[in-house]
């Protein structure tokens, strides 16, 4: 499994965004979520594939099976590399959402990798028990969804590195654990409930790190990226 560091780019327009891809020269792996992209829809994929960039296109899908499948079809087009969906919607609406990018991908092209949302890294375990409704332990809850993605064919979840290792030993080491909540010692956490370090990601064994405010707010983003990425990578 490669292992690499994601960048939200959490920025609410184009100019935003170009603002700040135009400060690296290298080739990154950068995350497009709502906010992005309802803004300016699919020239945002565009404009940073022209560059060379793997997207992870985080719109988190959750809606009856046909409507997930057929939107998957379309998101397939575009040539993003990875997409997901909420694993909540239950093991037929992420089959379907598979069939849909299967269906949608152009031919010769590999299919972007189709991850689950298991629990968001702001929610707690008090907040998932009195809010959602879940009666169950937060592990539990991520290991049981993570199963159910397994089981729909899927190639990994989002959760949190602390889930990582039981995921992995429970799983596989080739299921995919995308692991936001990513702060460095000295950052505030925000509006996140489960965070770790670079370092400590690492250690845990996710495969990929999704990393924010800690490089898109940073003084030297460049410098900062780099740093994180060797935090993470163990370089």
């Amino acid at each position: 499994m490669n292992k690499a560091v994601i960048i939200a780019l959490d920025f609410k327009n184009f100019e935003e965004t170009k603002a700040f891809i135009d400060q690296f020269e290298e080739s990154l792996y950068v995350k497009v979520g709502m906010e992005l992209f309802y803004a300016e829809g699919p020239q945002i994929i565009k404009y940073l594939k022209e560059k060379n960039h793997k997207i992870f296109l985080d719109l988190k899908l959750h809606d009856i099976p046909n409507t997930v499948k057929s939107a998957m079809k379309n998101l397939a087009r575009l040539g993003v590399d990875m997409v997901n969906v909420h694993a909540a919607g239950t093991i037929p609406m992420m089959k379907a959402a598979v069939e849909g990018l299967i269906e949608g991908t152009p031919e010769g092209e590999n299919r972007p990798l189709c991850i689950a949302v298991t629990q968001l890294t702001s929610t707690s375990e008090e907040m998932m028990q009195e809010q959602i409704l879940i009666n169950e332990t937060l592990p539990n809850t991520v290991l049981k969804y993570a199963q159910f993605t397994k089981e729909a064919g899927l190639d990994g979840i989002v959760c949190s590195a602390l889930e990582t290792k039981e995921i992995h030993e429970k799983l596989g080491l080739d299921f995919v654990t995308c692991t936001p909540g990513i702060r460095q010692a000295s950052d505030s956490v925000d509006d996140q409930k489960r965070v770790v370090t670079p370092e400590k990601a690492r250690e845990l064994g996710s495969d990929y790190i999704v990393v924010g405010r800690s490089i898109t707010r940073a003084q030297n983003p460049v410098e900062t990226y780099q740093l994180i990425n060797k935090q993470f990578l163990g370089l």
